[in-house]
């Protein structure tokens, strides 16, 4: 699924243009954008949780040449999918 896919979908389900779509679809991914630059955790009940988490330095490789390259520490965001994402997998 794209964005679009998403954009169609929240038109078709709150029987809305396309055009107030792409506005709900962009509104909420730039909420979600500014509160992860902020460091803020998004919490979705029954959906998953996102949060921005500092990473470590490291020693990666370059897969082209073999050559080890350092990696400077930063900050990287993880999902944590929520019980009702998890239980939809199946076995």
């Amino acid at each position: 699924m794209i964005k679009a896919d998403i954009i169609n979908r929240v038109a078709e389900d709150a029987r809305i243009t396309k055009v107030k779509a792409v506005e709900a679809v962009e509104a909420v991914f730039e909420a979600m954008k500014a509160a992860m630059q902020r460091g803020e955790r998004i919490e979705l009940r029954g959906f998953g949780v996102f949060q921005v988490k500092p990473r470590k330095k490291g020693i990666g490789r370059n897969p082209r040449t073999g050559r080890e390259v350092k990696i400077p520490p930063g900050k990287t965001i993880r999902f944590k999918p929520g019980k009702n994402l998890r239980d939809l997998r199946s076995d």
